[in-house]
This record gives structure tokens, sequence and C-alpha cells, in this order.
């Protein structure tokens, strides 16, 4: 848990730090340039900034050691952070959706000042800088199996998609179609929004105790199946806590062996299911007499 916890705050220091210079230098490229869009994204780089810093805390939080009000850990703290996260992540997808389908019906499109050619190489900068760092945050998530972690590589990417409506409707306007850039907005805006309902249901399902894939528990269960002295596997159940799992275990074993053996049968069950799944935190194993 040490060693997740800090490959999440190695890559929550780098996005906070590009973070933080992208946004200046988007600040700068769109006042200089005379471009709102490029305003309207530095604002919506700088809000990843607070989106990280909700990450850092959660994870943080969920990497507590059990305590007596706690004694099973703060894991699904992390699927808090994960939600705060989806609901940010929803909000600022519906924002640019309303700003363009409001720019389309008002028709204020190209009302403004031509947008100058440093606007215009922020935009694709930030397409370049913004993707990387989903891809940077995306990979040690799924290393780490953290929820709150790739909530936030999608913050990346829906900022990335921001830059992309930016960079359409600054060309647009340098090209005289200025009414591309609004119609960007709501298509970026339907991308946001889906991907903000998938880390909801995803941080959800880990909060209310769902099963493993199938996949997972068919893997799970013929391992079990090979160990010696288990005849049969009688009850698999598994739980999603937090990033972790959860997972109990009835096996059935003959009758006649002693305490001792159905105890060692169950130790060998135990440990070699913590030992081919290493997200799973607790496994209770149960021998039944055949």
């Amino acid at each position: 848990m040490e060693q997740e916890k800090k490959t999440a705050m190695r890559v929550s220091a780098v996005t906070i730090v590009w973070n933080v210079i992208l946004s200046i230098f988007k600040l700068i490229a769109g006042i200089v340039g005379h471009s709102g869009a490029m305003i309207s994204d530095a604002v919506h780089s700088a809000s990843d900034v607070f989106s990280t810093i909700i990450v850092i805390l959660g994870i943080n939080i969920a990497s507590r050691q059990s305590d007596d009000d706690h004694q099973y850990g703060h894991d699904r703290l992390e699927c808090v952070a994960a939600i705060l996260l989806a609901v940010v992540l929803f909000a600022t997808g519906i924002g640019i959706g309303i700003g363009g389908i409001n720019k389309i019906i008002e028709g204020t499109a190209g009302k403004d000042e031509i947008p100058g050619m440093i606007a215009l190489i922020a935009a694709v900068a930030s397409i370049v800088v913004k993707e990387g760092m989903f891809w940077y945050t995306r990979s040690a998530a799924k290393k780490i199996n953290s929820g709150a972690l790739m909530a936030d590589a999608w913050h990346h990417r829906s900022d990335a998609l921001s830059s992309v409506g930016a960079l359409i409707g600054i060309g647009g306007a340098r090209l005289g179609f200025p009414v591309l850039d609004p119609i960007a907005s709501v298509i970026i805006c339907v991308f946001i929004v889906k991907a903000a309902y998938d880390i909801f249901k995803d941080a959800i399902d880990k909060m209310v105790d769902k099963s493993c894939d199938e996949e997972t528990e068919e893997k799970m269960r013929r391992l079990i199946e090979e160990q010696q002295g288990v005849l049969k596997v009688d009850v698999l159940r598994t739980r999603l806590f937090g990033a972790k799992m959860y997972v109990d275990i009835e096996i059935a074993a003959d009758g006649d062996i002693t305490l001792r053996e159905g105890h060692e049968i169950a130790q060998v069950v135990h440990d070699k299911v913590e030992e081919e799944f290493p997200l799973v935190k607790h496994c209770m194993v149960h021998v039944n007499p055949l």
C-alpha cells in the first residue's frame, strides 16, 4: 500500500506542476491573442489542479492503517474522491455544452475579434501536453488500481478535448467559420459526460460490495480446486472494497482428516489466493467435511 501511495503522489505532483505551467501559458496566449476560448481553456486547466488535490487527499486518507473505529481500513474513501471528481467532470462537460448551445442559439459566434496565431499555438500545445498527462496518469492508475487516479486521468483527457474544441474554434474563426467552435463544444460535452458517468459507476460499484468480474472469479475457482486436499469449492464469494477485493471461500475436504490437516489445507488456499491475486486484501477460508 505504501508503494501505491508513493506512485500516486509522484504522478499527482507531476500533473500539478504541468497544469500550473499550462494554465499560465494559455492565459497569457488567450489575452495576447484575443481569444476568449483560450482564456476559458486556461481556467479549465487551472481547475485540474483542484481535482488533483482531491486525489491526493483521497488516496492519503484511504491509505491509513486500520484503527479501532475502522477495523477494515479506509479504502473506500478513495471511492469518495473518485465520485467527487466525477461530479466535477460532469459539471465541466455540461458547462462546455451549455456554453456551446447558447452561442449557437444566440448567434454570437464570430462577433469577437479574430484570435491571433499565439492562441492557435497554445491550443496545439495544450492538446499534446494534456493527452500526454492522460496516458501517464492512466498508466499509473491501472498499475495501482486507483479509481481516484483514473478519474483524474480522464479529467486530463477532458481538458485535451476542450483544447481540441478551442483549436477548432480558433482555427475556424481565422478561416471565417466561427460557428465551428460552439458545435465542437457540444460534441466534446458528450464525451466528457460519458467519461464522468463511467467513473461514477465504477466508484459506486466499489462502494456497494459489487462482486468481481466473472473471469477473475473463474480463475480464482480453478486455482483453489488445484490445491492438494481440496475436493471441491462449495462457496466462492467476492466483493470489491475500494480498490481492493475481499474473498470468502468454503471448500470441501476429507471428513476423516485431523483438524490440523484441515487447517493446513485452508492456509495453503488462503496463501495461494493472496499470492496470485495481489488486489485481494482479505481472504477467509472455511473447510467443510465431505
